[in-house]
Order: structure tokens, then C-alpha cells, then sequence
């Protein structure tokens, strides 16, 4: 018999005129000739991100694109709470505003790698000495020559914790020292050493801890002194503070089911089940941890103005937050195009950042010269210093699989095409 659960679809309801859930920053968005651009140009874009929340993938989703320092588009669609596929029409709704806090997942570890080439910038460590000089215990188990520009460069050789498939407990994500021992004690990954895999979790623990060490002081104090401060953020912190947590925008399992092998790639970098990964996301015990490769809070323009910082070489409002040779550093290429152990794909990365590559890649068509990262799914936050753009797409709903893929592909390449 036919099993129709492989053809099923968790999918959004969207109304046929978007204006009714759509929040547009109107007093922050710059005419398109500020920017070089015409107005056709940002229309088209806009056109292409209302057609990715029409594929019914994404409860809310946010955008902001910046070009030249400009911001063109801040936007929102959707809901911030209510309209998950799964659930009642009649069931409670909240909509999406544009300065609502959004996770980032595994987009938070571009944040962290930044704060770690801060670290270096400040002389207090050196990215090319073992992790074992700052943090002595991740030594004893086989990792004494891991550097720590191989734990940025996602081939520190630990890439997931040892724990049975599915054992993503909520209340782990809080004991901090556990988790550093956990990693500390075990062995490399056999066949993992020096080659890439992906950290989805352990590499952000073991780089803020180093900045913890280091400083003396919690690695949220670091984040808020050297990044959230300077650039005038309100959220873009680990967690997020219980004053917020009403405006938050939750988190919802969409698109199709994801089936054998996918699942089970999914589940190795996850360490859980996506649904349970889902499941906790929305709880308080996640809101209160702090997770460094994965609970960043921010808005799409807050995490466009990040990357605006990177692409004009560490400067925002005429301050310097970073030198530009650090800046260089974090985003140059770590090493060519390569298997990923993890993600089963190839990827590039540099020390921190997920590149970009031509003909495509993950920002789109002939992106070569990008650097940015991807969240847990399809979240993304890039600089392109081609096209001179700063972006930031952030979404609620957690399709692997469905009709959102070619829009999204649609729509990276249309901010390509205008933009070049």
C-alpha cells in the first residue's frame, strides 16, 4: 500500500493579498538611487522574497539588504507566533514586525568566530597555537596539537559530542562545565583529524571558552563590549533576555518530512532529531543558555549591520570596531573547496565563515568573494565586497525539503543579478 506520509507537506497558509501580514520599516529604508540601484531593482527582489514566503515554508521571515551602506529593504511577512502548519486556523496569532528577535542558530558562529579573531587582535591569543596552551584539559585526550585556527576552520576533528542519537537534553544546554568536559575528555573523532567537519555545536563551546579563560570574564560580557555595544544592537546576544521573550518569533517543523539519508546526516550534526531541536528552540531553558555556535538572538538588519561592519573593513559609524587586517583574516579562505564529513557536501570555509563559490554557491550565483554563514534552515547572513551588499534572511520555519528551495535559489540569484 501507498505510503502517503512520504508526499506529505507541512505547509503555511498565506493570504492572497501579503499586505495584510507584512511589516515594513518605511523610516529606515533608503531610496534605491542612494545605493546605485533603480527602483525596478529592489522591486524585483522584493518580489522574489514575497514569492519564498508564498511557497508556505516559513511562518515568518524577515530581510534586510543592504547595498553600499544603504539599507534598501527591512521587512517582515508573516507571523512571530501562530500559523505553524500544523495548527489550528483558529489558533492564537501574532505577527511578524521587523525588529522582532529571531534565533540564528548555527549562524550565531560567525559572531563568535569574530570574537575569537577579536581575542587575537587584542595579542591575547594566537590563532596558530594549540587550544591546549588556553585550555590545558582539551589536551590530555589526543587534541594536544589542535589549534585554534582549526577549531574556527571546522577541522578541529571533534565535530559532534558523544552522546546516543536523539540525547539532546534541554537541561545539558546549561551545564556549561559538563560540556566543556565532555569535549575535553574525548578522543578526535576517529578519521576525523585535520580533515573538514562541520562543528555544528562542540567548536563554539571550545572558542568561547577560550575567550572566557582568557578575559576572566562570560563570554556574553565579551560579545556586549566588543560587537552589540559598538554596533548599537539591541538583541545579538547569546539567549535572550526575559524583557524580550514576549516579542520573540518561534520556531516550527516545515516542508517535507526529511526521510533516510538525509535524517540521518541531520541527526549526526544536530545531535537530535530536527523536531526535538525545534522543541527545545522554543523553550526557556534554551532562551536562558547561552550555546555559542547556536543561540544568537538578532533581527535581519541587525544581523546585516554585522556583516555591513566586516565589509567596510571593521568600521561602523566612523568607529572602529576591528582592524581591517583582522577582518581580512576571519573571511580569506582556509582552504580550497573540500568534502565536508559532516554535511556529506562540499564546502568552503575560512577561519569562521562559510564561503561562498562560483559558478554557485550558498549566496548564490558567481559568489566567489562572499563570506557569511547559514542557520538552522535556510537563515543566512553574508557580505558579498562584489556587489557591495550586507544581507540578512531570517526564517521560522524549518523546511530541509519542499517547494521553498527553487524561490530561495530565485531569489539569490536575483539579488546576484541586480547587484553585481
Amino acid at each position: 500500500m501507498l505510503n502517503l506520509k512520504w508526499f506529505q507537506y507541512l505547509k503555511v497558509r498565506t493570504p492572497d493579498n501579503l499586505s495584510q501580514v507584512l511589516h515594513r520599516d518605511e523610516a529606515g529604508e533608503a531610496p534605491a538611487s542612494a545605493a546605485s540601484l533603480d527602483h525596478q531593482a529592489v522591486e524585483a527582489i522584493w518580489n522574489d522574497v514575497e514569492n519564498l514566503y508564498r511557497s508556505g515554508a516559513y511562518p515568518g521571515l524577515s530581510f534586510c539588504l543592504r547595498r553600499r551602506g544603504q539599507v534598501l529593504i527591512n521587512r517582515a511577512l508573516g507571523h512571530a507566533q501562530g500559523n505553524g502548519p500544523l495548527e489550528s486556523p483558529r489558533a492564537e496569532k501574532r505577527l511578524l514586525k521587523a525588529d522582532d528577535p529571531i534565533c540564528l542558530f548555527s549562524a550565531s558562529k560567525a559572531v563568535t568566530a569574530v570574537l575569537t579573531h577579536l581575542l587575537a587582535e587584542d595579542g591575547a591569543i594566537d590563532l596558530d597555537m594549540p587550544v591546549a596552551r588556553y585550555l590545558p584539559a582539551f589536551g590530555a585526550s589526543g587534541k594536544a596539537d589542535t589549534t585554534v585556527a582549526e577549531v574556527l576552520a571546522h577541522r578541529g576533528g571533534f565535530p559532534t559530542l558523544d552522546l546516543p542519537v536523539g540525547d539532546l537534553q534541554p537541561e545539558l544546554l546549561l551545564d556549561w562545565e559538563r560540556v566543556i568536559k565532555m569535549i575535553c575528555d574525548a578522543p578526535p573523532t576517529p578519521g576525523r583529524a585535520n580533515k573538514m567537519s562541520y562543528h555544528a555545536i562542540t567548536g563554539g563551546f571550545i572558542l568561547a571558552e577560550i575567550i572566557q579563560r582568557v578575559t576572566g570574564a562570560p563570554v556574553q560580557q565579551y560579545l556586549d563590549e566588543r560587537l552589540r555595544k559598538p554596533l548599537g544592537m539591541k538583541y545579538f546576544t547569546y539567549g535572550l533576555a526575559p524583557q524580550y521573550r514576549e516579542r520573540v518569533a518561534l520556531n516550527y517543523a516545515a516542508g517535507t518530512p526529511v526521510r533516510f539519508p538525509i535524517s540521518v546526516i541531520l541527526e549526526r550534526a544536530l545531535m537530535a532529531p530536527m523536531n526535538r531541536v525545534i522543541e527545545v528552540s522554543n523553550s526557556e531553558v534554551f532562551m536562558d543558555a547561552v550555546i555559542p555556535a547556536g543561540n544568537i538572538y538578532a533581527t535581519a538588519e541587525e544581523l546585516s549591520r554585522f556583516y555591513q561592519m566586516l565589509l567596510d573593513g571593521g568600521i561602523y559609524n566612523g568607529r572602529q570596531v576591528m582592524k581591517h587586517e583582522t577582518v581580512q583574516r576571519a573571511v580569506r579562505p582556509a582552504g580550497r573547496m573540500a568534502f565536508d564529513h559532516t554535511l556529506n557536501i562540499p564546502m568552503r570555509y575560512s577561519e569562521g565563515m562559510m564561503l561562498g563559490a562560483t559558478p554557485v554557491g550558498i549566496y548564490g550565483p558567481n559568489t566567489n568573494g562572499a563570506y557569511g554563514h547559514l542557520g538552522f534552515m535556510n537563515i543566512l547572513g553574508w557580505a558579498d565586497p562584489r556587489r557591495d551588499i550586507a544581507v540578512g534572511l531570517l526564517v521560522t520555519g524549518k523546511a530541509v525539503l519542499g517547494g521553498h528551495l527553487l524561490p530561495l535559489a530565485k531569489l539569490l540569484t536575483t539579488i546576484s543579478r541586480y547587484c553585481d
